[in-house]
């Protein structure tokens, strides 16, 4: 049927254009009015999209719905079988008559052929839509509360307050329907990649709510364009002093750094943190001086990096401010390897590569002495602007709260620490002390298998299965809104700021988020007992029970805080952190602590890169533990990790192989190794779990997620790929921090930024 036929029963003739079209010829059918009758049609089937049309084609009355372009000539029917949605009907309420068992798209169908033959005895196939489509369930109508919301949305101002949200509906009313829509989807996508039934055993003592200030999209938004520029501020930064690009991933590296020092009041941004330059951020853009290194293949390869370093060196030392000596030594050394490269034309690889190694330990030192306050200027700068993007933050965030905190000031430097009870109970979400204002209205629509839900024009997605397992999170977890009408808001928020946290571009941060496969965690539970994951998010946990990066948009969704700050009495747990030296070093440190004061059962097994050339810190820190109970390790191409992205990338894309070894560390108490002690047929079930699936790929992802160690040969290391499979950033030079990790920070926030 031609959208030119379409008309309301009233006659008019008026058309409004669909919020998604960008021409006149996508339009869509004016509502019933609800001023002078009553609605022809129930408010639930109004509120689902429903509107009662005229055909002037055919001459008679037909349904259509604005949000999915679904028409049908009977009564649509609420609850109907969706098989997008629903794809075994479950939620299907049975119709009338001998039809019952047909879904309403079946109906039209038999309506249609009962028809008299010709060209216009069908309906035409309609366009790929241009409105939203609605949600999992039909009646569902997350972004309208009234019928009088179906005209043509104006324009809102950036000042106008939004509209009040109306009640999610979630797919199902109860635990029991979960559970129906968690099997279903179990067949209909057989790969389920969590089981939210396993209950945990973390003993914790009680705690007081959490100070931070309550997640609100208008906030998240401002964030999200403050840490967007701030990133555009260190890229010009590094062109514009060192005429370099900055090390990729090492702006997310320096945030996961800086939180583990961080006491300020905003969950991502530090504001609060000594030393002023980060060991982290200064190692990598120094590794990057004067050129970024790459990994070698080739001998051709070998040879003119090896003449860019001498060339580039050389140059960088006539245009500083360079001590006599300092320039007597580059010049000698670079115009002797440039003379060697111009005779010498039958060298081999490892040649090329002994001489570049010769001539980084001759230049390198002062090639750092003239950089290094330049750099540090960098480090310093970056940490001045998050710290005013904080201060500015925390002033608007207060502007919303109707009743914000008697002693909060934007000028507070950092939360309160409240005092835990003695009592000891069961881990539960972190809960927040500020209680939550109204939020605004977040769009949700469905593209395909995509969730996509939209607030001031920004778009988040995420897929299906895990929109369905933020669902079941929220309602295992929070205790604020059982009516769910601040359900879209606040997944609107945490998708925000983890894509904010790792950056807009392709693959940024997903090795950072990467995840164990579930077999190993099905292996981690079923010998160990493990329950609760150390590191990660709503997105990618396997778990209910799990720490993560930010306590006030993750609590909602079952996260226990950061990892850093979480104290349990007993239990077993799994820890897999993002591989940043500085939080992996505060890790062992926080283990150890636990360990060391617990009398109960307590367990860590600890997945970390099997880094030794040189051995980083935390794995040294393990190996030389009092309570290491045993060590594993997988060897490389031989186990493979769950991407980062796993909520929005493709099913073929979910594993890939990892290209360096991972050591597996049993760290536990004396009464955590007689209860659950790594034995030979244990830990023989663990490694066969480890075993890749055949559809994986062979080789790591472009997910990056560590700089690895901070010392290595140039010929093994890739610091344009500074990637979780191991790729190494070497560094010869000296940290201003030295190689202290910090380990006494403060509150880190953990994974997936992990922090």
């Amino acid at each position: 049927m031609s959208n030119e036929s379409r008309a309301s029963l009233k006659g008019e003739g008026a058309m409004v254009h669909s919020p998604g079209a960008s021409g006149a010829s996508h339009v869509r059918p004016l509502s019933p009015s609800t001023a002078a009758k009553p609605p022809e049609l129930p408010d639930e089937l109004i509120q689902a999209g429903w509107s009662k049309c005229w055909s002037r084609r055919e001459n008679r009355p037909y349904y259509f719905n604005r949000f999915t372009n679904q028409s049908l000539w009977e009564v649509p029917v609420l609850g109907q079988h969706d098989v997008i949605s629903d794809p075994l009907g479950l939620n299907a309420a049975p119709a009338e008559g001998a039809d019952g068992n047909l879904g309403n798209g079946q109906r039209k169908r038999r309506s249609s052929e009962e028809q008299a033959a010709g060209p216009n005895s069908l309906k035409r196939a309609k366009a790929e839509p241009t409105t939203p489509i609605s949600p999992s369930v039909p009646g569902a109508k997350p972004w309208c509360a009234a019928p009088d919301d179906k005209r043509g949305t104006a324009a809102v101002a950036p000042g106008t307050p939004s509209p009040t949200p109306a009640i999610y509906k979630p797919t199902a009313a109860s635990n029991v329907g979960l559970h129906l829509v968690m099997s279903c989807m179990c067949v209909c996508c057989p790969s389920i990649y969590w089981d939210l039934d396993i209950q945990t055993n973390a003993v914790i003592r009680e705690q007081q709510p959490a100070q931070h200030l309550p997640p609100h999209p208008e906030i998240e938004l401002q964030r999200a364009q403050l840490v967007t520029k701030l990133r555009q501020h260190y890229h010009e930064l590094c062109h514009q002093r060192e005429g370099i690009d900055p090390p990729r991933e090492s702006f997310n590296r320096w945030l996961l750094e800086r939180k583990v020092l961080d006491k300020g009041w905003d969950p991502m941004l530090p504001s609060d943190c000594e030393p002023v330059i980060s060991p982290s951020m200064f190692r990598e853009v120094m590794n990057d001086i004067p050129i970024r290194l790459s990994r070698i293949k080739y001998k051709e390869e070998a040879r003119k990096l090896l003449f860019k370093y001498a060339e580039a060196a050389k140059k960088m030392i006539d245009s500083r401010n360079a001590s006599p000596e300092s320039r007597k030594v580059v010049k000698w050394n670079a115009e002797d390897t440039m003379s060697w490269l111009r005779r010498d034309h039958s060298a081999s690889k490892e040649d090329y590569m002994d001489r570049l190694e010769h001539l980084r330990q001759q230049c390198g030192p002062h090639v750092t002495a003239v950089a290094k306050d330049s750099v540090e200027g960098i480090c310093a700068k970056i940490y001045q602007l998050s710290s005013d993007y904080c201060r500015r933050l925390r002033h608007t965030h207060l502007s919303l709260l109707q009743d914000p905190p008697a002693d909060a000031s934007a000028s507070s430097s950092s939360p309160p620490t409240l005092p835990a009870s003695s009592r000891l109970v069961y881990c539960y979400p972190l809960r927040l002390a500020q209680p939550s204002p109204s939020l605004p209205r977040v769009e949700l629509h469905f593209e395909n298998d995509v969730a996509c839900l939209r607030f001031r024009g920004e778009m988040v997605k995420v897929n299906r299965g895990h929109f369905s397992k933020l669902e079941l999170l929220y309602r295992y977890s929070c205790i604020d809104d059982s009516r769910f009408e601040k359900f879209l808001s606040r997944v609107w928020c945490l998708l925000k700021r983890y894509q904010v946290m790792f950056g807009s571009s392709a693959n940024d941060g997903a090795g950072l988020q990467g995840a164990l496969p579930v077999s190993v965690f099905e292996a981690l539970n079923r010998h160990f007992a493990v329950s609760f994951e150390c590191f990660a998010s709503p997105l990618n946990c396997y778990y209910k029970q799990f720490c993560s990066a930010f306590p006030d948009t993750d609590g909602y969704f079952g996260s226990r805080g950061p990892f850093l700050s979480f104290r349990p009495v007993s239990g077993s747990f799994e820890a897999n952190p993002p591989f940043c030296e500085e939080l992996m070093d505060a890790m062992v440190a926080h283990f150890e602590d636990l360990l060391e004061q617990s009398g109960e059962p307590l367990s860590f097994i600890v997945f970390v890169p099997e880094w030794r050339d040189p051995v980083t810190p935390a794995l040294g820190r393990m190996e030389a533990s009092r309570f290491l109970r045993h060590q594993m390790s997988v060897p490389a191409y031989e186990h493979e990790y769950r991407s980062g992205t796993q909520h929005i990338c493709k099913r073929e894309e979910m594993y890939y192989r990892a290209v360096h070894g991972t050591a597996v560390l049993f760290l536990q108490n004396a009464a955590g190794f007689a209860k659950w002690p790594p034995t030979p047929e244990r830990l023989a079930e663990l490694t066969a779990s480890y075993r890749p699936s055949r559809s994986t790929p062979a080789a790591g992802p472009p997910p990056l997620a560590s700089a690895g160690p901070a010392h290595h040969l140039p010929a093994d290391r890739d610091s344009s790929a500074l990637n979780k499979a191991g790729d190494r950033v070497s560094d010869a030079h000296a940290s201003p921090g030295g190689h202290d990790k910090n380990n006494n920070g403060g509150s880190p926030q953990d994974k997936m930024a992990a922090v």
